[in-house]
């Protein structure tokens, strides 16, 4: 198994893109430590990696939260003793004309999709320090460098989390924690659901991407099984694009 007696932290995990690194991370043997702010969602996660033989705990956790991300960290560290992997993934998407936005919306979405990045990174590098080895995959979208209309904020934030992974692999690549991130197109889930309900929204991605579907969770999680594995030691600030096609064209 790829993952085999490793320990990872993957925040946004009780749904979606988290759900289903951490279903997967699972089954390739790693511990998985589920951080979400749905305790229901969590929970069920951790109910689906324990059906399947693995082992998990549910931590409830807001990203945007300081206090939040010291405590996810030392109950992963006392049920595991470690943390080889955090994936950053927990975020949010909100629709706005910029100049109609109420400045508490922006700052919430660049609170949960970005702040959470540094905070959570802060807290888990000295363990892999410690460790002497780490990874960390942080889960960005094309719209970090493709605009999407009435999504100031929400682009903001991702083409910020692609900068900050090329800056901290740079900082800590000498010490063996390879920092990455995933750049995903539109993929159905709960975030998508009402941009996928109007019909012709949907014939029109499904238009623009070159892949004859839409993707789904799982193409983003065995992207993040790639990076969180010994194959990809000796890649590092990378961008993985996982769009379907959608940003060549």
């Amino acid at each position: 198994m790829r993952l085999e007696n490793k320990v990872a932290v993957i925040t946004g995990a009780g749904s979606g893109i988290g759900k289903a690194i951490a279903l997967i991370f699972s089954r390739e043997g790693a511990k998985v430590a589920v951080a979400d702010i749905s305790e229901e969602g969590g929970k069920e996660t951790v109910k689906e990696i324990e059906k399947i033989g693995g082992k998990s705990i549910f931590i409830k956790t807001d990203v945007s939260k300081t206090e939040d991300i010291d405590n996810m960290v030392e109950r992963c560290l006392e049920e595991f003793g470690r943390v080889d992997i955090l994936v950053n993934n927990a975020g949010i998407y909100r629709t706005y004309v910029l100049h109609e936005m109420p400045e508490e919306e922006w700052e919430k979405i660049i609170n949960i999709n970005l702040k959470s990045v540094f905070l959570t990174s802060k807290k888990v590098i000295p363990e892999m320090l410690k460790q002497g080895k780490g990874k960390i995959i942080n889960i960005a979208s094309i719209a970090g460098f493709v605009s999407f209309e009435l999504s100031a904020a929400y682009c903001a934030s991702k083409g910020g989390i692609i900068a900050f992974t090329k800056e901290l692999a740079q900082e800590y690549a000498p010490k063996k924690i390879n920092v990455n991130c995933i750049a995903p197109g539109i993929i159905k889930t709960a975030m998508t659901k009402d941009m996928l309900a109007d019909s012709e929204m949907e014939k029109f991605l499904k238009a623009n991407t070159l892949y004859p579907r839409l993707g789904e969770p799982e193409d983003i999680a065995y992207g993040a099984l790639y990076l969180a594995s010994n194959e990809s030691d000796f890649v590092n600030g990378e961008m993985l694009v996982i769009d379907g096609g959608w940003t060549i064209k």
